[in-house]
C-alpha cells in the first residue's frame, strides 16, 4: 500500500461545543459533572487534564454519546448529542480508557471489523493510519490480547481512525504507558493534527499540559480554568518556593505548622512551599527554621509549574 498526503475537509467551526452540561449518579448522590462549559475549536489538539473521579470519562461518554447529560447540552460539529446521536458515532473516533478491541481477534481481523462496521475498508483509508499502521503490521496476526500495552493503544488508535473521523475523543490514552510509548503517541497525534482531526484527548499527567494547543483544568466535576499552558501559568502566577532540606518529612511537618503557611506539598525530592504574604515572609520563614533546627535547609524561589497552579486552583475553587 502506498503512502500519500491526506488532510480531512473540516468546516470552520467550534468542533466541541458543551454549555453547563451537568451529569450526577446514585440518583443525585454523586455529582460528576457540575455545569461544564469548554469550547473546542476545529483542529485543535485540546487536553482535558484532571486526576482519576475528576469527571473525564463521564464527559467523554456524553460527547460520544454513551450516556445523557441531566443538564445542559452539548453538540459534536454542530450536532446535539442527544438529538443527532447516529450521526455523531458516524464521525467521529473513540477510544476509551479500558482496552476494549477483541482480543481473540488478530490486529488485522479487529481493523477489518471496525472497517466493516462503518462500511468502508482498510485499503480506502490506510493513507490516514500509515504512520501508525506499519508499527502494528510485522504483528497484524497476533492476537489483540497478546500485544505490549503500547501496540494496543497503537492498534486501538488505528481502530477509531478507521472510518476518516473528524473528531478523535481519547479517553487517558497514555495511562499505564511506558514513557517511550507515551512520546510516540504523542507524535503521532501531531500528526494526526495536522491532517485536519480536532483531537480532545484527556489525561491525568500534568506534564502532558505543554503537548496540547489549549488545556481545561478540572477537579470534582468542575472546570478550573481553561486557556494555553502558559497563559494558565502566566494569569495564575504566585511566588513558589522550592525548599530542600536533610529530612523532608519533618520539614514538611514544621512547615505546614508554620502561621504563615499557604500550602506546602512534597514534589520529588524538594517541597514547594507557598506563603501567605509571597516573598515578604521570607526573613520570618527563615528565623523560624532556624529556631527549628532546621538551619541547612535551603529556600529557592521559583517559576510555578502547572501543578502548584492545579494545586492553587483547587484550594481557590473549594474556598468559594
Amino acid at each position: 500500500m502506498g503512502k500519500s498526503f491526506f488532510k480531512l475537509k473540516i468546516p470552520k467551526m467550534n468542533n466541541v461545543s458543551i454549555q453547563s452540561i451537568t451529569k450526577t449518579y446514585d440518583n443525585g448522590q454523586t455529582s460528576a459533572l457540575d455545569q461544564v462549559s469548554i469550547e473546542v475549536q476545529a483542529g485543535e489538539l485540546f487536553g482535558l487534564i484532571g486526576p482519576d473521579g475528576a469527571g473525564k470519562t463521564s464527559l467523554f461518554r456524553i460527547l460520544t454519546t454513551l450516556l445523557v447529560p441531566d443538564q445542559g447540552s452539548a453538540a459534536v460539529c454542530g450536532y446535539d448529542v442527544v438529538e443527532d446521536f447516529w450521526k455523531i458515532r458516524s464521525i467521529v473516533g473513540y477510544m476509551p480508557g479500558k482496552f476494549s478491541l477483541y482480543q481473540d481477534l488478530s490486529v488485522s481481523e479487529n481493523l477489518q471489523f471496525f472497517a466493516t462496521i462503518f462500511k468502508t475498508t482498510l485499503e480506502k483509508n490506510y493513507d490516514l493510519i500509515h504512520d501508525i499502521y506499519v508499527q502494528l503490521e510485522p504483528f497484524k496476526d497476533r492476537p489483540a490480547g497478546k500485544l505490549s500495552g503500547g501496540m494496543k493503544q497503537k492498534l486501538a488508535l488505528c481502530c477509531a481512525l478507521i472510518h476518516q473521523p473528524q473528531v478523535l475523543f481519547l479517553d487517558e490514552p497514555t495511562t499505564g504507558v511506558d514513557p517511550v510509548s507515551r512520546r510516540e503517541f504523542w507524535n503521532m497525534l501531531k500528526v494526526l493534527k495536522a491532517k485536519g482531526i480536532t483531537i480532545f484527548v484527556s489525561t491525568p499527567y500534568m506534564d502532558e499540559a505543554n503537548q496540547c494547543d489549549r488545556i481545561a483544568l478540572i477537579q470534582n466535576g468542575q472546570v478550573l480554568d481553561i486557556d494555553t499552558l502558559e497563559g494558565i501559568i502566566g494569569k495564575n502566577r504566585h511566588p513558589v518556593y522550592e525548599v530542600v532540606g536533610a529530612h523532608n518529612f519533618d520539614l514538611l511537618r514544621k512547615l505546614r505548622a508554620y502561621p504563615a503557611t499557604e500550602r506546602c506539598f512534597a514534589f520529588g525530592d524538594s517541597l514547594h512551599l507557598t506563603l501567605q504574604n509571597g516573598t515578604k515572609g521570607e526573613g520570618q520563614l527563615r528565623q523560624y527554621l532556624d529556631s527549628e533546627g532546621l538551619s541547612d535547609t535551603t529556600l529557592l524561589l521559583i517559576e510555578p509549574n502547572i501543578e502548584d497552579i492545579f494545586i492553587h486552583l483547587m484550594e481557590k475553587n473549594r474556598s468559594t
